[in-house]
């Protein structure tokens, strides 16, 4: 008997360096002598080093699928057709960390032009990302706006939102965000959950750093040179502690009114998932190791970040840490995706809540 392969091609909006497209092209399903599989279609970002990577990791041999330009400024209608589509809207205004601006932020009303390639192309599924942050923006009044939106665009879409904990997934990090599956009413198949693998074992950051070391010659793998001053403010750090729960000389406390971050020249602690890995912020925010005096290398972040030593990210050092920590993990992108297919193929697999209760908690 032939091998029936199905394929969906994905359409991507804010693709960023690739960690959703590189879980996805990794989901299969199978089931009898039928194959489901996600194929890159086209993709598009406004950061010239983002799409270099994307082109570099995802679509070498297609660099014209990729378009460098503001979403504002796109024509989807140049676009080609696709099955499926993923898009990682821009979290700035939704974030837990600063003003929680959410419709009212420059970033906050970008994710209409996700809408917008739903309406235009109709695709049987997509997966929408953002941080778990969303749901108090506007006294929620912003996220039930988005849902509302999702579902009524294209032919109509079934949603699931979650919550998703990284380190509950195999993924060295307590990072959590908001990922909302649509599939197509028409279609009547029901996305669920699917059910942490590492919930009361999560992996630890010395695990995944040493097993196997980081070569020396590894890519995006440069040390930061840090100053004399640092270098002895964190020999006083212990791991898991940051600057201002660690026993400090007066001469190396920081001088900081206000807020008062808990990441700020925060070590690891070996045997327990790292922090959240943030693409931005000045110094004590570069996560630090903790045993060496020193920030982390960009190779060790996207470690934390679940992508392979292979994928090369370009661009300056400080232009692929925010790459990097801008990304959704490949690894959770790759379960979320494996699920979808799962469904389209009629294969069971361990799951969480039902797709009602979880409509009821979102209500």
């Amino acid at each position: 008997m032939k091998h029936k392969k199905t394929v969906f091609t994905l359409g991507e909006l804010f693709c960023g360096a690739g960690g959703l497209a590189l879980g996805a092209m990794n989901a299969i399903a199978e089931k009898n002598n039928e194959s489901f599989h996600i194929e890159h279609g086209w993709a598009s970002d406004y950061n010239n080093d983002s799409c270099r990577t994307y082109i570099r990791n995802i679509c070498q041999d297609r660099p014209n699928t990729v378009v460098c330009k503001d979403v504002r400024s796109l024509d989807i209608t140049l676009l080609p057709s696709i099955d499926a589509f993923a898009f990682g809207f821009p979290c700035n205004d939704f974030s837990i960390v600063g003003e929680k601006k959410g419709f009212d932020g420059q970033f906050g009303s970008l994710y209409y032009y996700g809408a917008k390639v739903l309406n235009h192309f109709k695709p049987k599924f997509f997966v929408a990302e953002n941080v778990g942050g969303i749901t108090s923006a506007n006294d929620g009044l912003a996220f039930r706006a988005i849902l509302n939106d999702l579902e009524q665009s294209g032919n109509g879409y079934e949603l699931t939102a979650h919550l998703y904990k990284s380190e509950e997934y195999g993924i060295p990090q307590t990072r959590h965000r908001m990922i909302i599956v649509g599939i197509e009413k028409s279609l009547n198949i029901i996305f669920k959950i699917p059910a942490p693998t590492t919930k009361n074992n999560p992996p630890s950051v010395r695990f995944v750093l040493e097993n196997p070391g980081i070569t020396a010659s590894a890519s995006n793998n440069e040390l930061t040179a840090q100053s004399e001053t640092v270098i002895e403010r964190l020999k006083h750090i212990n791991p898991g502690e940051n600057a201002w729960n660690a026993n400090l000389p007066d001469h190396l406390k920081l001088n900081v009114k206000g807020a008062k971050l808990s990441q700020i020249y925060k070590r690891l602690h070996p045997d327990k998932p790292s922090y959240t890995i943030t693409g931005s912020g000045g110094g004590g925010t570069h996560v630090y190791h903790w045993r060496e005096n020193r920030a982390l290398t960009n190779r060790e972040r996207a470690r934390i970040q679940s992508f392979p030593d292979t994928f090369v990210f370009e661009g300056s050092k400080e232009s692929v840490r925010k790459q990097i920590g801008m990304a959704v993990p490949p690894a959770l992108s790759k379960v979320i995706f494996t699920a979808i297919l799962k469904c389209f193929a009629g294969v069971d697999y361990p799951c969480m809540a039902s797709h009602a209760d979880t409509q009821m908690q979102l209500i």
